[in-house]
């Protein structure tokens, strides 16, 4: 595809221009119509096409955030290149507040999709992938934990994607987790298209994460300069790899209370909090298995036998 010509949804994007492109979805139950706003910013000069994508579940607000800041900032403005930026994926979830379509369809369990006759996240999922994807070189699309669930600041990839691992390593976020495309996902539909999309995770639902905000921002900066779409003066860090990631499982039922904090590193056999009986009779340790680092951490107290309520990392 020339560079000097982008057309999406019928609508025609010149070099050096910002357009808004509204994809008209479907409506609710009142009829009232619900579109789909894309940011699109085109530099003068050729170069990557970069999609950024937030919102994808309608309650993990982070990344909505993230791609706020960066138009409010013009930061998403490039040199060179293209960015395609879609603040909100799931418009429906994020009025209710809800994870998922108002009918509980994940959309990203919904991909490839379809054009008709199937769910609306299968609707949602088929006009991304018709669409967008096809326009673009790479993505980074911005998740948050479940509810209570908060995520250490990391980049989710295939650590034998060499290309993928190269995008994850210039964002430099604190870790870097091996994890494979999940079946269905945004992600693994896009792979199969030949596009790489590495996936941030940080904080909990519903809830600003500053610290991961702002790593999100510098990151997505320093993915720009890598690929030359934009000089920027970000500072470099140092990132941690892992290639495995685990969850501790409540043994029994209680109150939790950790002793740690997400992005602490652990030994083996450390102390890493307790699980108290709400009446007193039930005073448990949780003991690390192996060393690692806390990328996601149960906010809830109350927990059940069996629930996740520490995820860490490890080599």
């Amino acid at each position: 595809m020339p560079d000097n010509h982008l057309i999406i949804n019928r609508e025609k994007i010149r070099p050096g221009e910002h357009k808004v492109v509204n994809f008209d979805i479907a409506s609710l139950p009142t009829r009232t119509s619900i579109s789909l706003p894309v940011h699109i910013y085109r530099a003068d000069k050729p170069g990557p096409v970069l999609l950024l994508t937030g919102g994808l579940h309608g309650d993990e607000i982070n990344g909505v955030e993230i791609i706020r800041r960066m138009i409010d900032s013009e930061d998403l403005i490039p040199d060179a290149g293209t960015v395609i930026a879609i603040p909100i994926v799931n418009i429906y979830g994020f009025i209710q507040n809800s994870r998922g379509l108002p009918d509980g369809k994940d959309i990203n369990r919904s991909f490839p999709g379809l054009k008709k006759g199937g769910s609306l996240a299968k609707l949602l999922a088929y006009t991304l992938m018709k669409n967008i994807i096809p326009h673009i070189d790479y993505g980074i699309d911005f998740h948050t934990g479940g509810a209570s669930r908060s995520n250490y600041p990391q980049i989710r990839v295939d650590l034998t994607n060499e290309k993928a691992l190269e995008l994850a390593k210039a964002f430099q976020p604190p870790i870097i987790i091996n994890s494979r495309p999940i079946p269905k996902s945004f992600r693994s539909a896009s792979y199969r298209e030949g596009k790489n999309i590495l996936v941030y995770e940080t904080g909990e639902s519903l809830r600003f994460d500053e610290f991961g905000i702002s790593e999100a921002v510098n990151g997505t900066l320093r993915v720009m300069n890598f690929l030359d779409m934009k000089k920027t003066k970000c500072r470099s860090q140092e990132t941690q790899i892992y290639n495995n990631s685990s969850w501790i499982r409540s043994s029994y039922a209680g109150l939790f209370s950790p002793a740690i904090r997400l992005g602490d590193s652990f030994k083996k056999k450390q102390l890493l909090g307790y699980i108290n009986g709400a009446y007193g009779e039930l005073h448990s340790k949780i003991l690390a298995p192996k060393e690692g680092r806390v990328i996601g951490l149960n906010y809830c107290p109350v927990v059940n036998k069996g629930d996740a309520i520490i995820h860490y990392s490890y080599n």
